[in-house]
């Protein structure tokens, strides 16, 4: 999997990284298992502070996307945790982005095609990587 940073962006480099990450399990770019670079090896390939990279693996770890092992390094977590808690953030996430579909004049029907569409996004990398 390629990540590529945009140092234009508003989003921080380890939003940025982090998101890549989460991207990359979801399309199947990443597998179940499989090892992450080492914080210093990423840091020194993306030309960015290991401090920021070992931020972003942290943040992974905290949500269940990855699992760190001494030994083996950073890996993708086998197993995710429970959606709990990823449900309320998302539910959280979803209110404020209506919020500001219905202020920009967005219809319900054009906000859920827009929910469907990255939705089935994420998946079509999928689709075409399996």
């Amino acid at each position: 999997m390629i990540i590529a940073i945009d140092t234009l962006s508003h989003s921080p480099i380890y939003e940025q990284l982090r998101d890549q990450v989460v991207l990359g399990i979801a399309s199947k770019q990443l597998a179940l298992g499989e090892a992450l670079p080492s914080v210093r090896r990423l840091a020194s390939d993306l030309g960015i502070n290991l401090h920021t990279v070992n931020k972003s693996y942290s943040m992974l770890c905290d949500e269940g996307y990855i699992v760190v092992d001494r030994r083996k390094g950073a890996l993708v977590s086998k197993t995710m945790k429970d959606g709990g808690e990823l449900r309320s953030a998302l539910s959280k996430k979803l209110l404020l982005a209506a919020a500001e579909a219905i202020c920009h004049q967005i219809s319900e029907k054009e906000f859920i095609e827009i929910c469907s569409g990255n939705y089935n996004n994420a998946l079509g990398n999928a689709k075409r990587e399996g």
